[in-house]
C-alpha cells in the first residue's frame, strides 16, 4: 500500500474522488494526509469525515515562497509519502519544491494540455472557438502546468455554453480520471522519466495515454 499526502486550497472535490478510490480498493495506496494553506477550506472537512489528518498550513505567515515551500516540504515529509497530489493547491511552487517530490509530483489541470496553461481555462476556450476542452493529468516540473502529460479526458462545448457549464462536465471527468492515474502510480505502473512519463515502460505521447479508460 502506497502512502499518500494530498495539497488543497479549496472545496477537494478531487480529494474525495481519491479517497473514495482508495475505500474502495481502487487504489491501493492509502491517503496519509490532507494538508491545505487555508484553514477555511472544505476538503479538510472531508478529509476528517475519512479519518485522515487534516493540517493547515497558511502561506501567510512567511515571506517568501521559498521558506513557505521549504516548511511545507519538513510538513509532507513527516508523513514518509510515496506520492505527493495536488488537488487544486493554488500555489505556484517553488523549483526547489518541485525537484524534491521529482517523479512523485502529479497534477490536474483543467484544459488539453499544452493548450491554455494557467488560469480562466473554460472562458478561455470559449472564446477561442474551441469545439472540445477537458483536463489532463500530469507530472509536475518547474515549469507551469508544463510537465509530461499521464492522461486526459475531453468533453465537448456547445455553441450555448458558459464557463460554469463547461466546467462542471470537466469537473466529472476530472473525478474518473485522476483517481485512475493515482491507481497506476500506486500499483507501480507509472513513473516520470526526465520530461517524459512511462506507463507500464512504455514512453507517452504529448498528451498522454491514448485512451482514458482503464486497460486491466
Amino acid at each position: 500500500m502506497k502512502s499518500i499526502v494530498v495539497l488543497i486550497s479549496g472545496s477537494g472535490s478531487n480529494l474525495q474522488a481519491i479517497l473514495d478510490a482508495c475505500s474502495a480498493g481502487f487504489i491501493p495506496g492509502q491517503v496519509k494526509a490532507v494538508i491545505s494553506n487555508k484553514a477555511a477550506a472544505f476538503g479538510l472537512k472531508r478529509a476528517e469525515t475519512a479519518g485522515v489528518a487534516a493540517q493547515v498550513l497558511s502561506h501567510k505567515g512567511y515571506d517568501n515562497r521559498e521558506d513557505y515551500d521549504a516548511a511545507l516540504v519538513q510538513l509532507i515529509d513527516s508523513h514518509q509519502p510515496d506520492l505527493v497530489v495536488l488537488a487544486g493547491f493554488m500555489r505556484i511552487l517553488t523549483p526547489a519544491f518541485v525537484a524534491h517530490y521529482q517523479g512523485r509530483l502529479l497534477n490536474i489541470h483543467p484544459s488539453l494540455l499544452p493548450k491554455y496553461q494557467g488560469l480562466n481555462t473554460h472562458q478561455r476556450a470559449i472564446e477561442a472557438g474551441d469545439s472540445e476542452h477537458g483536463c489532463s493529468v500530469h507530472f509536475v516540473t518547474a515549469e507551469l502546468d508544463g510537465g509530461p502529460v499521464v492522461l486526459q479526458a475531453k468533453v465537448p462545448i456547445f455553441p450555448e455554453d458558459d464557463a460554469e457549464l463547461v466546467a462542471a462536465r470537466v469537473h466529472e471527468q476530472e473525478h474518473r480520471i485522476y483517481p485512475l492515474v493515482v491507481r497506476w502510480f500506486c500499483q507501480q505502473r507509472l513513473q516520470q522519466s526526465a520530461d517524459q512519463a512511462l506507463l507500464d515502460g512504455q514512453v507517452l505521447s504529448e498528451y498522454g495515454y491514448a485512451d482514458d479508460e482503464d486497460n486491466d
